[in-house]
């Protein structure tokens, strides 16, 4: 079997690389960063035409968007007990994969890209004054859902808990709120998932640990 992840230091595509170490499997990892357009290249869009990380190809098989990449290799590997087995914890472990890439991400994408949504330049700070404000409404919402949780689908550590540190890494860069002031449940299911070896190998490997000194 060979695997290879493309992903941005500090994008969604933490989170597949977050369970690619944490399922232990050999894989190679293509750094195509976002911020040199690399996802633009000619070589890139012929793998994923959208020009978005991650990508992950699995013996050929080529899958794109977070929640598909997760789901696939928390099933591909069951192993890892990355995936809760049914009921409301698996209810709820897609319920957040859902809702983290159809609202919490695309709010932070107003704010950090708004010229995906508008040609007109001047309508940028607008844009990105709203993504910020949504984007925080969401961090609250998802505080408050953490309350009193080991992590976000139960007491089991699941692929919902590798996508939802992705944005609170975002919320930090930030840099206007004291997250474990404000956010305290979050900032308490965090420092569980901060504590995985994996986790900490995958910060490592893509230098963001500054955005995860809580």
């Amino acid at each position: 079997m060979t695997i290879a992840l493309y992903f941005s230091p500090g994008a969604c595509s933490t989170a597949p690389h977050i369970v690619l170490n944490e399922i232990g499997v050999e894989y190679e990892q293509r750094k195509t960063v976002l911020a040199d357009k690399a996802n633009y290249t000619p070589e890139y869009l012929a793998i994923n035409p959208k020009a978005r990380v991650p990508v992950v190809l699995i013996d050929g098989f080529v899958l794109t968007e977070v929640p598909a990449i997760l789901t696939y290799l928390a099933q591909r590997f069951p192993q890892a007990g990355l995936l809760p087995a049914g009921g409301e914890p698996m209810a709820r472990c897609l319920e957040w994969l859902a809702y983290s890439s159809s609202t919490v991400h695309p709010c932070y994408a107003h704010l950090r890209k708004p010229e995906r949504y508008t040609a007109d330049n001047s309508a940028f700070p607008g844009l990105q004054e709203r993504g910020e404000a949504g984007f925080i409404d969401c961090i609250t919402y998802i505080d408050g859902k953490l309350a009193g949780k080991q992590f976000a689908a139960g007491d089991a550590y699941s692929i919902a808990d590798a996508y939802l540190l992705v944005f609170f890494g975002w919320a930090s860069g930030l840099k206007k709120h004291n997250m474990a002031e404000r956010f305290p449940n979050y900032t308490a299911v965090v420092r569980r998932i901060l504590a995985r070896p994996a986790v900490q190998r995958t910060i490592e490997i893509e230098g963001i640990k500054a955005r995860f000194e809580i």
